[in-house]
């Protein structure tokens, strides 16, 4: 039989935090290890983080990873059978799954990536019945489009998918808005997302210890841009039994600290809270000032698989280095560049025809951006612990920044 750690419970201790701020740095216990808090947690979209191996995820101290319910969906039986994601994946370590409750309703926008439900806008020129998901009080009815195959998610059968998969750590299913919605949408919308936070609660605890070990749900906060919205659904959120919060919605980019404060201030102070779907240094730097603990984001593997690579002074374009002997960042212990990997190298494995010295860049590209990001969480983390964060976050910010004005 299997031996879970932290006596197979889910818990957050706050180790400490940011005087007088939201800020603060933790460790969350899992029964499959623990993340030390501020945190990324890699993409491993379908189990596994794409063209970057398990090992080598320990190479760059990943700590967790975060897969997709909606795209798990169909294995989660297969994984069910294997003891869950954690052992099924080879990752061993913490875990987390999103809802697919944002990859069903990216359907309602048909192939287009701005997510609305309601069917008053007209997003991206689509009509309404041209969307391939629609939202209703049950859930969200969809048509799978690699194989037309009608489908349905609602918070139930999101519960039942997740806890198959067996993450450390659950999102319930929740309504996702766009930028594009209004006021009344946005009230209509959170108001469902609330029934369903419910909903998924119910399930949730009929199968959290499905496969002998504890399973942890979080409450996702949506209410887009209006402060109003975002506190009354923090405070209702707070009155129910979540183990932590993911803090999601659509908001443009500036707003995000402010957006942070107020949920936070109104969300338990004892419970783990994550940011979703953002990685940009100063999200990351200004979410951990304002309580967000972890974080996940596809763009640092996928920007690394397009030619952009993370450095100190920011991002740079492999396109522009053809020959280059220079190093990405010589003071960085990612496994590329201590392996000595010149810019040069690197634009010509990109750029290769064969796939096999293509498919060598993407991993190589991969573990550095994936280390960078890392790196900057932990270094967070330090600066917290030793009453530094505010002058490494305006160092760090101004030196990654510089050439912007």
């Amino acid at each position: 039989m299997e031996k879970y750690k932290n006596n197979n419970t889910f818990s957050f201790e706050i180790v400490k935090k940011l005087p007088n701020q939201l800020g603060r740095a933790g460790i969350i216990h899992t029964p499959h290890g623990d993340i030390k808090t501020p945190a990324f947690m890699v993409v491993g979209t379908i189990g596994k983080v794409y063209f970057v191996s398990m090992e080598d995820l320990k190479q760059v101290n990943a700590q967790a990873m975060l897969s997709n319910g909606y795209h798990l969906r169909n294995q989660s039986f297969e994984i069910a059978e294997n003891g869950g994601l954690s052992r099924w994946s080879g990752w061993n370590g913490p875990t987390l799954t999103d809802s697919g409750g944002f990859q069903v309703m990216s359907l309602g926008s048909g192939s287009g990536k701005v997510v609305s439900m309601s069917k008053d806008q007209n997003v991206e020129n689509t009509k309404e019945e041209d969307r391939l998901a629609h939202v209703c009080e049950q859930g969200v009815h969809f048509t799978d489009p690699f194989t037309s195959v009608q489908d349905f998610i609602g918070p139930e059968e999101s519960m039942q998918i997740q806890c198959r998969i067996g993450a450390d750590i659950h999102m319930a299913f929740d309504e996702l808005t766009s930028l594009a919605d209004d006021y009344d949408y946005n009230v209509e919308a959170l108001a469902r997302t609330e029934r369903w936070a419910q909903r998924s609660l119910d399930e949730h605890k009929k199968h959290y210890m499905d496969l002998g070990y504890y399973q942890a749900l979080y409450g996702v906060i949506q209410g887009g841009r209006w402060e109003d919205l975002r506190r009354s659904t923090c405070k209702k959120m707070a009155e129910m039994d979540f183990d932590g919060y993911g803090l999601g919605g659509a908001f443009l980019k500036e707003d995000l600290s402010e957006i942070l404060r107020w949920c936070n201030e109104e969300l338990p102070e004892n419970k783990p809270r994550h940011l979703l779907g953002l990685s940009h240094p100063d999200d990351i730097l200004n979410g951990v000032e304002m309580g967000a603990d972890t974080f996940d984001c596809v763009a640092p593997t996928r920007e690394g698989r397009h030619g952009k690579l993370y450095t100190p002074t920011g991002v740079i374009n492999l396109q522009k280095f053809m020959n280059s002997p220079l190093m990405i960042d010589e003071n960085c212990d990612c496994p590329t560049c201590q392996a000595g990997y010149t810019l040069g190298q690197l634009r010509k494995l990109w750029k290769s025809q064969d796939k096999e010295e293509k498919y060598k860049y993407f991993e190589l590209a991969s573990m550095h951006n994936l280390r960078f990001i890392i790196r900057l969480t932990e270094q967070a983390r330090e600066a917290l612990l030793q009453d530094q964060f505010y002058e490494f976050k305006e160092k760090f910010l101004k030196t990654y920044y510089h050439n912007k004005k």
